[in-house]
C-alpha cells in the first residue's frame, strides 16, 4: 500500500497528480446545476409566515456571530423515490429527525457559508452565489447525496431573503450570514447513500469581523495534526473536516496562537490556516513580486473569497499570481531573507485576516504587517475592493447579484 506519510518533494507532487487522474475531484461541468427529474422547483415555493416575530438585536459592534437567527428558515425535503418536495419558507425552529439519521452518526452532511448585503439604496445583494451552489453540489456529490439545480435554489433563497429583509443590516461592515445546509435524514442505521435528505437555510445578522480595524494574528504551524489529505474531502465543505480541527486549535490557543497553519507531507507543504485559505505576498529570489496560495489539488477548499482574490489580482496585472505548492522551508527562507511583504488568510467571515507571526518548530518568525503594523497594503486594498463589490458600490463582472 502506498504510504502518504513518507511522501516528500516530487513524490508528493506526483501523488497529488495521481489523485487527479485516478481519483479526480468531481467536475460537474454542464451538470453543475443539474436538472434531473424531481429537482428543486422554485415556482412551487410555499410561504408560512411566523405569527410572532422575534425582537431584533442591536446592529452595532456588540452583535455576536451566530446567536440571533431570523424569523424564518427555508426547507426542501428530498427522498430517493420522488425527488425534491415543494420548497417552503417556515418559521425558524427546531428540526425533527430520527435519532438514527445518518447525519448524526456518519457525518453525512455538508453546508455553505455566504452573506447578503444591503446597498445604499436598500437593495439586497448576494456575492457570487453561483460559486456557493457549485461547491454545495460538489459536496453533495462527494457524500452521495442528491445534487440539485443551483439556479432554482438561488431563486428560493432570494424569496427567503425578501421575507426576512428586515434582518439584513443596512450599515457598512454588517451583513446577514446565510448557512445553507444538507443533512441525510433516513431513519435507519447503516453506512449507505442517503434515502432521505433535508436541504435547509438559516440566517443571522453579523457585524464586522474586525470591530476596531484590522487586528493581525499569530498562528502556529502544525506538523502533527493534518486537516486534509489526497483523495479525502479537503476540497468539500463537510462537517467532518471541521470537528477534528478543534483539538489542534485548542492546543494552539493555549500557547497563545489564534489559528493553526495546516501543513502536509514530510516536507511540510503549506495548505490552509484555520478554516481559511492562506496567501503569501513575497518577492521571489529573482526579485519579482508574487502572490502565492496552495493549488486546488483536492486537499484545499475552493473558497469563494480565494477565487475572488485570484481573479481580482490577475485583472490588476501588478504582480505574478500563482497557485502552486510551497513549503515552510520556502516561507522561512523568504522571511529570513526579508523577501516576505505580507501574509494573510482569506474567507467569507473576515474577507482577509492579516498575519504578523508564525511559530514553527518552536521558533517564532515575525511577519511584516504594513506601516501601521495592522495590515499590509495588499490586504487593505483587497478588503476595500471586495467590500465595494459586495455592497454594490463598485461593479466587477457579475459578482454582485441584486434582488429586486
Amino acid at each position: 500500500m502506498l504510504s502518504i506519510k513518507g511522501l516528500k518533494g516530487f513524490q508528493y507532487h506526483a501523488f497529488t497528480a495521481f489523485v487527479h487522474v485516478v481519483m479526480p475531484r468531481p467536475s460537474l461541468g454542464s451538470r453543475m446545476f443539474g436538472t434531473s427529474a424531481g429537482s428543486i422547483d422554485s415556482s412551487l415555493l410555499k410561504i408560512q409566515r411566523a405569527t410572532t416575530l422575534k425582537p431584533k438585536p442591536a446592529f452595532d459592534n456588540s452583535l455576536p456571530f451566530g446567536k440571533f437567527f431570523t424569523d424564518h428558515m427555508l426547507e426542501i425535503e428530498w427522498d430517493e423515490k420522488d425527488g425534491f418536495n415543494a420548497p417552503q419558507i417556515v418559521p425558524h425552529g427546531p428540526l425533527s429527525i430520527d435519532p438514527a439519521a445518518p447525519c448524526l452518526h456518519y457525518g453525512v452532511q455538508c453546508f455553505e457559508g455566504m452573506k447578503a448585503y444591503k446597498d445604499k439604496s436598500g437593495v439586497i445583494r448576494l456575492f457570487r452565489p453561483d460559486k456557493n451552489m457549485k461547491r454545495l453540489n460538489d459536496s453533495c456529490h462527494r457524500l452521495s447525496m442528491p445534487m440539485f439545480d443551483g439556479s432554482q435554489f438561488i431563486e428560493c433563497l432570494k424569496q427567503f431573503l425578501k421575507v426576512d429583509r428586515d434582518w439584513i443590516p443596512d450599515k457598512d461592515g454588517f451583513s446577514l450570514y446565510i448557512r445553507p445546509t444538507v443533512i441525510a435524514t433516513s431513519s435507519s442505521l447503516g453506512v449507505h447513500p442517503a434515502h432521505h435528505a433535508l436541504f435547509y437555510v438559516i440566517a443571522c445578522p453579523v457585524g464586522p469581523y474586525f470591530k476596531d480595524g484590522f487586528a493581525p494574528v499569530k498562528v502556529l504551524a502544525e506538523s502533527k495534526f493534518k486537516r486534509a489529505w489526497p483523495g479525502g474531502t479537503g476540497c468539500n465543505k463537510v462537517g467532518g473536516n471541521y470537528a477534528p480541527g478543534l483539538l489542534p486549535q485548542k492546543l494552539a490557543a493555549k500557547q497563545g496562537y489564534s489559528q493553526v497553519l495546516w501543513l502536509f507531507g514530510e516536507d511540510d507543504y503549506v495548505t490552509e490556516v484555520g478554516s481559511m485559505n492562506f496567501f503569501v505576498f513575497w518577492k521571489r529570489p529573482d526579485g519579482k513580486r508574487e502572490l502565492i496560495t496552495a493549488p486546488l489539488d483536492g486537499t484545499i477548499l475552493p473558497g469563494v473569497t480565494r477565487d475572488s482574490i485570484l481573479e481580482l489580482t490577475r485583472a490588476w496585472g501588478e504582480f505574478e499570481v500563482s497557485e502552486k505548492l510551497f513549503t515552510m522551508k520556502d516561507l522561512i527562507n523568504a522571511v529570513n531573507e526579508e523577501r516576505v511583504i505580507e501574509v494573510f488568510g482569506a474567507g467569507t467571515a473576515a474577507i482577509v485576516s492579516p498575519i504578523n507571526g508564525i511559530s514553527y518548530m518552536d521558533e517564532e518568525y515575525k511577519i511584516p504587517c504594513g506601516k501601521d503594523g495592522k495590515a499590509g497594503e495588499l490586504s487593505t486594498k483587497l478588503f476595500h475592493e471586495l467590500c465595494d463589490i459586495q455592497y454594490g458600490r463598485k461593479q466587477f463582472r457579475d459578482w454582485s447579484v441584486a434582488i429586486h
